[in-house]
C-alpha cells in the first residue's frame, strides 16, 4: 500500500446553509436525502448528487484498501472555493473547511494528510489563513484555483502570496476551475472534458509568462490532470514565445520550455501513450499518482495505469509515493 494520493476530495457531512444565512451566492450546502447519498445544493438549486465517499472517512478508508492507496491528501471541492464571494465570508467558509479537513487528518494520521483552501479574492486574508493552515493546522500546502475570479495566476496581484507561500515552504496543488469559454460549451459535459485541460495549461502558461516561477523558484508548484494540455502544447507555447516575443516576453525573457522539470504534474492522464509522453516532457522526478477520487472522471482503481506500465520497479515507486513526498516537502 506504498501509494500517495495527491488528488482527492472531501467535502464536510453537514455544510451550514450560507446561501440563506448571507442572502446571496451559490453557497453549497448538502441535502441528506436518502441514505448513503446527498444532492449538493448550490444556492437554492440542485447542482450534483454525491455518494457517502464524499464525506465520510471510513467509507473512504475501506475503498483505499480495496485499492491498496496508503494515503490520500484531501483537499476541498473546487466548487467550495468561494473565491466569488465577499472577502469575510470567503475567509469563514475556507476556515470551515480546512478544520473539517484537519480533523480528519487527527483522527486518521496514518491514512490522510491535509491541503486547505484560502480566500484569494483578498490576499491578506488569504495569506493570513495560509500561515494558520500550515502553522496550527500543520498542512504541508493549499489547493488553488486555476484563476481567481478570472485573474490569471501570473498576475502580479498574486506575487505577496507566492512570496509568503515560498517562505512558508507551502506547496501548492492547482486545480481547474471556472473553466474559460464554459458558458459556451455546456452540451457533451465539454468543460470537464476540454475546457479543464486548457483551464490547466492557462494556469502554467500564465505563471511561467507572468514570472511568477521565475521569481519564487522555490515554490513546489503542482497541476492537476496531468499538466492538463500544457505538456501537449509546449512545443506551440515555446514557437509562439520565439516568433512573437513582443507579446510573449514581456514579462519573462526566458523560455517557457526551460521550466518543465521544475513544477509537478499529478498522473492523471487516462492513456498509456500520454503517460509515456509526459514522464520524457515533465520529468520523472515531477510526477506524482493522482486520482480525482472519488469522482466519475477519476482513476478508479489509483496507479492501475502507472502499475500496468512496463517501467522499473524503482520509476514506479517514484510515481507511485516518491515523488509525492518531495512535492510535499516530507
Amino acid at each position: 500500500m506504498n501509494k500517495i494520493d495527491i488528488h482527492t476530495h472531501i467535502m464536510p457531512e453537514h455544510i451550514p446553509n450560507w446561501f440563506k444565512k448571507y442572502g446571496y451566492g451559490e453557497f453549497i450546502h448538502l441535502d441528506h436525502h436518502k441514505p448513503c447519498c446527498a444532492r449538493m445544493i448550490k444556492g437554492d438549486k440542485v447542482f450534483r448528487e454525491v455518494e457517502q465517499n464524499c464525506w465520510d472517512p471510513a467509507t473512504r478508508m475501506k475503498e483505499m484498501d480495496l485499492t491498496a492507496v496508503g494515503v490520500q491528501v484531501l483537499s476541498t471541492i473546487p466548487v467550495l472555493f468561494n473565491y466569488w464571494a465577499k472577502p469575510e465570508h470567503g475567509l469563514e467558509t475556507s476556515r470551515f473547511f480546512n478544520d473539517h479537513i484537519a480533523q480528519c487528518v487527527d483522527l486518521h494520521p496514518t491514512r490522510f494528510m491535509g491541503i486547505g483552501t484560502v480566500p484569494l479574492q483578498d490576499i491578506d486574508l488569504a495569506i493570513r489563513e495560509m500561515e494558520r493552515c500550515v502553522k496550527e493546522l500543520k498542512m504541508p500546502g493549499l489547493e488553488l484555483g486555476s484563476n481567481i475570479n478570472k485573474l490569471n495566476l501570473g498576475d502580479p496581484y498574486f506575487n505577496p502570496f507566492w512570496e509568503a507561500a515560498e517562505e512558508l515552504g507551502c506547496s501548492i496543488f492547482v486545480h481547474p476551475w471556472e473553466m474559460m469559454g464554459e458558458n459556451d460549451m455546456q452540451k457533451y459535459w465539454l468543460p470537464w472534458l476540454v475546457g479543464m485541460p486548457a483551464e490547466t495549461a492557462r494556469a502554467i502558461s500564465s505563471m511561467i509568462f507572468g514570472g511568477a516561477m521565475q521569481r519564487y523558484p522555490k515554490l513546489r508548484l503542482a497541476f492537476a490532470h496531468g499538466g492538463g494540455s500544457f505538456p501537449f502544447t509546449i512545443g506551440r507555447i515555446e514557437h509562439g514565445f520565439n516568433v512573437r516575443p513582443d507579446l510573449c516576453a514581456i514579462d519573462n525573457p526566458i523560455n517557457p520550455r526551460e521550466y518543465l522539470g521544475k513544477f509537478w504534474i499529478d498522473s492523471l492522464v487516462h492513456d498509456p501513450k500520454a503517460l509515456d509522453y509526459v514522464l520524457d516532457v515533465i520529468g520523472h522526478d515531477k510526477i506524482c499518482l493522482g486520482s480525482d477520487y472519488p469522482f466519475p472522471l477519476g482513476e478508479h482503481k489509483p496507479g492501475a495505469l502507472i502499475e500496468s506500465m512496463p517501467y522499473s520497479t524503482e520509476l514506479k515507486d517514484q510515481l507511485l509515493f516518491k515523488n509525492a513526498m518531495d512535492w510535499l516537502g516530507k
